[in-house]
C-alpha cells in the first residue's frame, strides 16, 4: 500500500500517470464511450475502472497530477449534440467544481469540444479510462502539467 494514493487510482493508472509527459492527454469516458475502440486506434492503452464515477476518476487524478498551465484550457469535455441540446448535464458542473478545487483557474480552464472532434482527440491521448459513470455526456479530457 501506499500512503495519499487515493483508493480508485489502480497500479495500472497509476503507473500511467507516472509515464505521461507534460502535455500529454488521458480520457475519462463515461459508460457509453468506445474507449476500448478508441485507445486502440492508435494502439494505445484502456484502463478500466469500474465501479467509479467519472467525478471520482478526475478528482483522484487531480490529486496527483497537475493541469497543464502553458496552455488556457487543458480540460476538454464532450458537448452535447444538436439533438440532446435540451438534455441536462448536472455532472459538467460536477467536473467544473473538480477542476476548481485543483486549479486556480476554475471553471476557466474547461472547455468543450463536439462529439466527432472529441473523439479524434481522444484517439490522440496517451491513455482511455473506462468508467462506469451513467451521467450523459461525462466523457472528458484532460492534459498534464508540470510539476
Amino acid at each position: 500500500m501506499l500512503r495519499g494514493i487515493p483508493n480508485c487510482i489502480s497500479p495500472e493508472l497509476l503507473k500511467v500517470l507516472h509515464e505521461m509527459g507534460h502535455g500529454d492527454t488521458i480520457v475519462i469516458g463515461d459508460s457509453n464511450f468506445a474507449a476500448a475502440s478508441i485507445a486502440a486506434a492508435k494502439g494505445h492503452v484502456n484502463i478500466r475502472c469500474d465501479g467509479h464515477r467519472a467525478t471520482e476518476i478526475l478528482d483522484a487524478i487531480l490529486q496527483l497530477m497537475p493541469l497543464d498551465d502553458f496552455v488556457e484550457k487543458p480540460v476538454t469535455i464532450m458537448n452535447k449534440t444538436e439533438r440532446h441540446k435540451d438534455l441536462e448535464c448536472s455532472v459538467w458542473d460536477e467536473f467544473k467544481a473538480i477542476v476548481a478545487k485543483h486549479d486556480p483557474r476554475g471553471a476557466d480552464a474547461v472547455d468543450f469540444m463536439d462529439r466527432f472532434p472529441f473523439y479524434t482527440a481522444a484517439q490522440n491521448a496517451y491513455a482511455v479510462v473506462s468508467t462506469t459513470e451513467t451521467a450523459p455526456y461525462a466523457c472528458i479530457i484532460i492534459q498534464k502539467g508540470c510539476l
